[in-house]
């Protein structure tokens, strides 16, 4: 039997964390919460996060508004949602990093290095999305 499966004790041979606990509605709430306290804690500590908000939301709106096709707007839309995807994933690198030591260390420097080459290829990847559906819209 798996050591995934759902209801098996904790043992040796069953090494799942304590705070997977939870089962049904109950999991599900607290999924949602901690969501919410995820998106909260990035928008109050996180300057990149709060600025890649407003001009996604800014973004999303002109690409509603677009003249384009209803896959080229989900294209616009989404490349931007996984830019904060992958924002919000280089930002708990960074919360990993200093939780174990503030002091400097190559490795915590390549970590979050490359939590930061991550968000700027995603950023390339939502231009060259954009530039791609205008230029075929417009040129």
């Amino acid at each position: 039997m798996s050591f995934l499966h759902v209801g098996m004790p904790r043992t040796m041979e069953n090494p799942i964390s304590e705070f997977k606990t939870l089962r049904g509605l109950e999991r599900i709430g607290a999924a949602c919460r901690n969501t919410w306290d995820g998106l909260r804690w990035a928008w109050r500590s996180e300057a990149a996060f709060r600025q890649e908000v407003v001009v996604i939301v800014i973004a999303s709106v002109v690409a509603l508004l677009l003249p384009v096709s209803g896959f080229q707007k989900l294209a616009l839309v989404g490349v931007l949602v996984v830019v904060l995807v992958v924002e919000l994933i280089n930002s708990a690198i960074e919360a990993v990093v200093d939780r174990i030591s503030l002091e400097r260390h190559p490795l915590s420097k390549a970590a979050k290095d490359l939590g930061s080459a991550a968000v700027a290829l995603t950023l390339l990847l939502a231009g060259a999305t954009w530039a791609v559906v205008l230029y075929n819209r417009f040129m």
